[in-house]
């Protein structure tokens, strides 16, 4: 195995992730949306991680961020230590492996990259797939939250609605937008917010890969979603909004956070206001 740090990209391509397998420090992740994607084949030596430990998963708001104790326990488990790079991937497209990345970096962890596509792509590319359990070496890992201002509160978003720096991104589908679909008790969107769906995000001919950086700087610029504004992007529960808070990221946003909230405690408080 080679001794060196692997010095990886934010968004990482599936040839140079196959140059790297094996390097000391190196901690593949898969976090799929279905079990049995792992199980089906996988990134050779990546580790499995079930996608509810990225959750508080109980509680009025159970999509929150979990508690530090919770992390601590988790990241102890998978043996992450400040030296290790974290690569994440999923079958979806990015959502679960984004907020993944987003939960480093509220912990302080910013050596991380995004296998671009996940295993669609690794797949599609003729890489090597391993169908044997990776079980990771714990470690000890003591998680707070050194990076409390890659989330936004559900108060400090009732004040600062009407704040023309803030943009809000709703990942969610146009039907949810509209408040023509949703299981909550308040359906519609954050006033101000603008719709980009997650979906549209992502290549679908290039299997799922993020789509042309041009094009989508175009499609969040003509929708008021600008680098110079403070971006708040959210969903139903921010797993879809994984996705985009890291495509931001890799788009050059310096100033994007997410809701952890999202539309599951919004739209179930009485006093949230809600735009049709």
């Amino acid at each position: 195995m080679s001794s060196e740090q692997p010095r990886l990209p934010l968004i990482l391509d599936p040839t140079t992730l196959a140059e790297h397998l094996g390097a000391d420090d190196l901690l593949i992740i898969d976090v799929p949306l279905k079990a049995e994607s792992y199980r089906e084949g996988h990134v050779p030596g990546a580790v499995f991680l079930d996608h509810r430990r990225l959750l508080a998963g109980s509680g009025e708001v159970p999509n929150d961020v979990p508690t530090e104790e919770a992390l601590s326990a988790l990241f102890s488990e998978l043996g992450l230590s400040a030296e290790t790079h974290v690569v994440a991937y999923d079958d979806e497209g990015g959502g679960w492996a984004g907020r993944l990345l987003w939960t480093l970096e509220l912990i302080g962890h910013q050596r991380y990259s995004y296998l671009n596509g996940g295993i669609h792509a690794w797949r599609a590319d003729g890489h090597r797939i391993a169908t044997d359990e990776t079980h990771p070496t714990p470690g000890s890992y003591d998680a707070a939250y050194l990076n409390p201002e890659v989330q936004i509160r559900r108060e400090e978003l009732l004040e600062r609605l009407n704040e023309r720096e803030l943009a809000i991104w709703d990942a969610r589908s146009p039907a949810e937008y509209r408040g023509e679909k949703g299981n909550n008790r308040k359906l519609g969107h954050l006033p101000g917010a603008v719709n980009f769906d997650w979906l549209d995000v992502m290549d679908h001919e290039r299997d799922l890969r993020l789509r042309d950086y041009a094009e989508l700087i175009h499609d969040l610029e003509i929708r008021g979603l600008t680098p110079d504004k403070e971006i708040v992007t959210h969903c139903q529960s921010h797993h879809r909004s994984g996705l985009t808070w890291l495509a931001a990221r890799a788009l050059g946003y310096d100033n994007v956070r997410a809701y952890p909230g999202s539309w599951q405690e919004w739209g179930n408080r009485d006093d949230t206001p809600v735009e049709r």
